[in-house]
């Protein structure tokens, strides 16, 4: 038989020495967990960058990379991660934050729930034991463990402890559903992960949380690209737009 496909998608915007040391992580994750039962891809997203990771790395590891010319928004990388796990007939995605937040050895916490098919989503959190978080600004912590959670809980009938976290496995045939339109422009930037948690949970797919860790580099290195007001806007909006019935 076929061994299982999983695509472990990234996006990156101008990330450096952080991206280098995570991409070094993936490959030897990669080499150590695949089998002949289990394949990996590594899927870059390269939005916009000009600090030459692209060219720098581009023929030592064996990743396959996407380029933007210019910056698109997260939405759109994410979308491309998720089109190209179908279209390479991945059964699972997993996507992990290109600036080094997340760590890929715990990726296994995310993606065995799904490939055993216990769960149809896993979200990463850092907020439940064996989690962990350091380095996150407090307004960052009071919004991604109460405000953003407490309005998904709320709207969805679900509790979740870490709403806003990208480090998260998928089962790919979600995406089939109809009611389900990751394509439609508004989810272009920060938009498009909590519609999908969210549309998920509303949808009855089985979804739940693994423990992970999310360790923020300093503010020197650039710890985020999310602008305060109009970033958490956009991650705000999905819950606000789906409940009133404004989108769909």
């Amino acid at each position: 038989m076929a061994p299982v496909k999983v695509l472990i998608g990234t996006a990156i915007l101008n990330e450096g020495e952080k991206f280098k040391k995570l991409s070094a992580k993936l490959d030897r994750f990669v080499k150590e967990m695949s089998s002949e039962n289990l394949e990996f891809v590594v899927f870059v997203v390269d939005d916009g960058s000009d600090d030459g990771v692209y060219d720098e790395l581009k023929d030592v590891y064996p990743f396959v990379w996407v380029r933007h010319l210019e910056n698109l928004g997260a939405g759109v990388a994410v979308r491309k991660i998720y089109n190209a796990a179908r279209e390479m007939g991945c059964k699972a995605a997993v996507t992990i934050a290109g600036n080094g937040k997340d760590n890929p050895d715990q990726i296994p916490r995310l993606l065995d729930p799904v490939l055993k098919g216990d769960y149809d989503f896993i979200q990463g959190s850092r907020y439940l034991p064996q989690g962990g978080h350091r380095g996150m600004p407090a307004y960052r912590f009071l919004a991604t463990r109460y405000l953003h959670p407490w309005l998904m809980s709320l709207f969805t009938g679900h509790r979740i402890t870490d709403s806003t976290n990208g480090f998260r496995a998928l089962d790919l045939r979600v995406l089939d559903d109809p009611g389900i339109d990751l394509g439609q422009e508004w989810l272009d930037r920060y938009e498009l992960e909590p519609y999908l948690f969210y549309k998920t949970i509303a949808l009855g797919y089985k979804v739940g949380e693994a423990p992970v860790d999310k360790f923020y580099p300093s503010k020197e290195e650039g710890y985020t690209k999310m602008k305060p007001l109009s970033g958490w806007w956009s991650i705000l909006r999905p819950l606000v737009y789906l409940r009133l019935g404004i989108r769909s």
